[in-house]
């Protein structure tokens, strides 16, 4: 149920993720927008959200890029017209062309589980105004397991999966003091949003070597370090290619 919440300031400072900047709304007010949902499952579950908050699939939760974090909002699945009502608590989804990023409860009840994604429109909620009855029931046919919070089966991986590294492909760790080639993937204002960034990049690609670097007043997420930048462009196409962003490259 939506109620009046603070609107946290750490996730409220503009940001830039992979070389593209946010600026988060830092009050509740009205916004409609439509767009691609996706969702996020058992890979995140249990992980630090960019709230601070732990990431349960079993919530009625969402990640969006500037909506106020916490907020609530309506998102209804276009194409069958179904309603669920999400509190965002989480950035996301940083890939060109996605709106918002519902959690595993909130994707099934509006039939986007089945087919990845979906087109929707996202609306906030503005605690005590009226709000729209919501049609939450998913179809039976897209509801092969029961959704509670002790179902112990098995989720079903993200649409847009990253293929894991070849076996002998070696991590080259980074270290803040380190000097050489590296490319950068994001700066946040607070390390508890670069964190929490750097944790679902890693659980995305996990065959890049990351760190935080602080810098600037800035917390920097840096891949590297790479022998030279025609090495280092490469890693850059390939990252692009696997998530959908492209960072840019520095020397340090």
């Amino acid at each position: 149920m939506p109620r009046v919440e603070p609107v946290r300031s750490a996730t409220s400072r503009p940001y830039v993720v992979m070389g593209r900047g946010y600026t988060p709304m830092t009050t509740v007010e009205p916004y409609k927008a439509r767009g691609v949902a996706t969702w996020y499952g058992r890979r995140y579950h249990g992980k630090q959200t960019s709230s601070g908050e732990i990431y349960d699939m079993y919530a009625m939760t969402a990640a969006h890029t500037t909506l106020p974090i916490p907020s609530y909002a309506r998102v209804t699945h276009l194409a069958n017209g179904k309603s669920v009502i999400v509190r965002v608590n989480d950035r996301g989804p940083f890939v060109d062309g996605r709106l918002i990023d519902l959690s595993y409860t909130a994707a099934h009840r509006i039939g986007v589980l089945a087919g990845g994604s979906a087109m929707v429109e996202v609306e906030t909620i503005i605690p005590g105004a009226a709000a729209p009855a919501v049609a939450a029931t998913p179809p039976a046919a897209s509801a092969p397991v029961a959704v509670q919070r002790d179902d112990p089966a098995p989720v079903a991986p993200p649409p847009v999966a990253v293929p894991a590294p070849p076996a002998a492909e070696v991590q080259v760790p980074v270290t803040a003091d380190a000097s050489g080639v590296y490319l950068q993937l994001g700066a946040f204002g607070s390390r508890e949003n670069a964190e929490s960034f750097l944790a679902r990049l890693k659980a995305q690609a996990d065959w890049l070597a990351l760190d935080i670097v602080p810098r600037d007043g800035l917390f920097r997420i840096h891949a590297g370090p790479y022998g030279n930048q025609a090495e280092a462009r490469q890693a850059a196409d390939r990252i692009s290619q696997a998530l959908g962003v492209r960072p840019f490259v520095l020397t340090r």
